[in-house]
C-alpha cells in the first residue's frame, strides 16, 4: 500500500515543476483511476468487499456464524491498496480486520469447527489484525467484542483467547518495526485543574454532536451512490473524481491524514483550519467509501476528532495536545458505539495513558450527549457501523438456536418429533413462512404479526380469537415472551403458532409471511450458497 501511494501520489503529483492546473489535473486522474480500478475488482470479484471492512465482519457474525468466502481476502487487501495508495480519503484498519477476519474464517473451514467455534476464530482474526496496525493489544480486544452491539452490549464469550491473539500480534509486529505508539506525544502533561475539566465537557459536547452528524452525512452520502442510475463498477470513480476537487485544496484530507494528527498533537498545525479539515475530511471519505471505494472509518474518524479536539484546545485556550487526543476518541468512541475499546485504543496509540481520566470524561459526555441527541432528532443512522445490532437478542445466528431451543422445550407438552425438531430444516422451513408438518395432524408457523389484537386462549392454551391455534412464543422488542404473559398481540410481534394446516392457512392473512430477521439470514444463506457453486 505505501509503495502504490509512494509511485502514484509522491512521483506523479508532487514535482516542483508542474503547474497548479497540472498538478490538480494529475491528482484528479490518479484518484479517478484508483476508484475505476478499485470498482472494477470488488464488484466483478467480491461485491461484499466494498465500503468498510468491519461491517462485512459484523454481519458475517451475525448471519453466518462468521462465515466470510475465501476471495474476499486477496481482492479487499487489492482494493484497498488501490483506493487509499492513489490519494483515496480512507483508513486501513477496516480492510485490515475484513482481512484478518477472514484468515479466521479460513482456519475454521481447515478444523471443520462449529458455528461458534468459528465466530470465535474470527473475533480474534479482527483483534489480532487491529492490534498489528495500531499496536493496541488491550484496546483492539475490546473493540472485536464491542462493536458487534450499538447498545453497550459484549460478546464476551472466550474473551480470554480473543485478548491472547492480539497480544501475539503486538508482539511480533512490535520485534519487527518496533515497539513506539503510532503518534507520539511530547512533553504531556496531566491535566490537574478544574478549569481544564470544564472545557473537557464543553469538548465532549460537540464531540457528542460531531459524532452525530458523522454517520449519517457518510451513510447519506452511500445512500445517494445507491440511487445513482449507472453500474456499481464505476461509482467509485465518480466519488474520487469529488474527492480529488477537495483534494487540490485540501491536500490533508486525502489518505489516512496520520501525518496532520501528529502534526496537530506537535503544535505545527493548529488555528481556525482544523475545523476546516475536520469539515473537508467529512467529505472526503464519505465520497470515498460511501461511493464503493475500499477502506476503513476508523482513521477519518479519528481525523476529524482529532482536528476537532485541536480547534477547541486552540479557542478555549486548552492544551492542544491533550485535547486532540481527548477529541480523537471522543468523536469516534460515541459515532462508533465503542466508548470503551476507543478510550484505550487510543491511549496505547498515543502513549497518553495520564490522560486516561480526562479522556474517559470526554468519551463518556459525547457518548451522553450522542444517545440524546440520537432520541431527540430520530436520525436514520446511529452509528458508523450499521451492521451493528441492538443485542444478542437481535443476532440471527442466536435467534435461529432459541427457537430450535423453544420448540425441544415445548416438544413433549405439543407432542412435537424430536427428530423432525432437531433437523436442520426445520429452521430453514420456519423462516420460509410456509407451514411445517410436525406430527400428524399439527403444523408449525412463524411469521410477523400485522394487526393489534386481545391474546385470550382457553384452558387448553388455544387462542379464542383463531380456533384450534394455539400462540407457543412471542418475539417482542428483543425479549421471547410465553403467551402467558402477554394479553395483547401488537403489529410487528413474531409469533410461532401451532395447528391444524387448514387453520393456520385461515389465519395467514393476519401475519406477514416472512420474518424480517430471518427472510435476510435465509437470502444472505443462498447468495453464500449460489457463489459456493463458482
Amino acid at each position: 500500500m505505501q509503495e502504490i501511494s509512494h509511485f502514484f501520489v509522491y512521483k506523479l503529483t508532487y514535482f516542483d515543476n508542474l503547474s497548479f492546473f497540472s498538478h490538480a489535473l494529475m491528482v484528479i486522474i490518479i484518484l479517478v483511476i484508483g476508484g475505476l480500478l478499485s470498482g472494477f475488482f470488488v464488484y466483478t470479484f467480491a461485491p461484499e468487499a466494498e465500503g468498510h471492512g468491519t461491517d462485512s465482519v459484523i454481519r458475517a457474525f451475525h448471519r453466518t456464524g462468521g462465515y466470510l468466502r475465501p476471495i474476499v481476502i486477496p481482492i479487499k487487501i487489492l482494493t484497498s491498496a488501490i483506493t487509499i495508495g492513489t490519494g483515496g480519503s480512507a483508513g486501513k484498519e477496516g480492510p485490515t480486520a475484513l482481512f484478518s477476519a477472514g484468515v479466521g474464517s479460513w482456519y475454521s473451514d481447515l478444523r471443520k469447527v462449529s458455528w461458534k467455534r468459528r465466530q470465535m476464530f474470527v473475533i480474534i482474526g479482527m483483534a489480532s489484525g487491529l492490534s498489528a496496525v495500531f499496536r493496541s493489544p488491550l484496546g483492539s480486544s475490546i473493540f472485536a467484542i464491542e462493536v458487534l452491539y450499538a447498545n453497550n452490549e459484549f460478546e464476551t464469550r472466550d474473551f480470554i483467547y480473543v485478548l491472547l491473539g492480539p497480544l501475539i500480534a503486538y508482539v511480533i509486529t512490535g520485534y519487527v518495526l518496533g515497539w513506539s505508539p503510532i503518534f507520539n506525544i511530547f512533553n504531556i502533561q496531566p491535566i490537574t485543574d478544574i478549569d481544564n475539566y470544564v472545557r473537557i465537557v464543553i469538548l465532549g459536547v460537540i464531540s457528542g454532536a460531531m459524532a452525530l452528524l458523522l454517520p449519517n452525512f457518510f451513510y447519506g452520502v452511500r445512500d445517494l451512490f445507491r440511487k445513482i442510475k449507472i453500474k456499481n463498477h464505476f461509482k467509485p470513480a465518480l466519488g474520487a473524481l469529488v474527492v480529488g476537487i477537495v483534494g487540490i485544496f485540501y491536500p490533508q484530507t486525502l489518505g489516512g491524514g496520520y501525518q496532520y494528527i501528529q502534526s496537530v498533537l506537535d503544535g505545527d498545525l493548529i488555528g481556525g483550519i482544523l475545523l476546516i479539515l475536520a469539515l473537508m475530511k467529512l467529505i472526503t471519505f464519505s465520497f470515498t467509501v460511501g461511493s464503493g471505494g475500499s477502506g476503513g472509518v476508523f482513521a477519518p474518524g479519528l481525523f476529524i476528532g482529532a482536528m476537532t479536539g485541536g480547534f477547541l484546545g486552540y479557542i478555549l485556550h486548552a492544551p492542544i495536545p491533550a485535547f486532540t487526543l481527548i477529541g480523537m476518541a471522543s468523536v469516534f468512541g460515541a459515532a462508533a458505539r465503542t466508548p470503551l475499546a476507543t478510550i484505550i485504543m487510543v491511549v496505547e496509540m498515543t502513549g497518553g495513558y495520564t490522560l486516561l481520566v480526562p479522556t474517559i470524561l470526554g468519551v463518556l459526555i459525547a457518548y451522553l450527549v450522542h444517545s440524546q441527541l440520537n432520541n431527540i432528532f430520530k436520525v436514520k443512522y446511529v452509528s458508523l457501523y450499521e451492521a451493528q445490532l441492538l443485542s444478542k437478542e437481535f443476532s440471527p445466528i442466536y435467534q435461529m438456536e432459541k427457537i430450535r431451543d423453544i420448540l425441544i422445550c415445548n416438544a413433549g407438552i405439543l407432542n412435537f418429533d424430536k427428530k423432525v425438531l432437531n433437523n436442520d430444516d426445520i429452521l430453514s422451513l420456519l423462516e420460509s413462512g410456509i407451514p411445517v408438518q410436525v406430527n400428524e395432524k399439527c403444523y408449525l408457523f412463524f411469521g410477523r404479526f400485522n394487526k393489534s389484537v386481545d391474546l385470550e386462549v382457553d384452558d387448553t392454551g388455544y387462542f379464542k380469537k383463531y380456533k384450534n391455534v394455539r400462540i407457543i412464543y412471542v418475539f417482542r422488542n428483543g425479549r421471547w415472551f410465553h403467551s402467558s404473559l402477554l394479553n395483547k398481540l401488537h403489529p410487528g410481534d413474531e409469533v410461532i403458532v401451532m395447528g391444524k394446516k387448514k387453520d393456520l392457512a385461515s389465519i395467514r392473512r393476519e401475519f406477514t409471511t416472512l420474518s424480517k430477521i430471518f427472510s435476510q439470514l435465509k437470502e444472505q444463506k443462498q447468495y453464500i450458497e449460489s457463489l459456493k457453486e463458482f
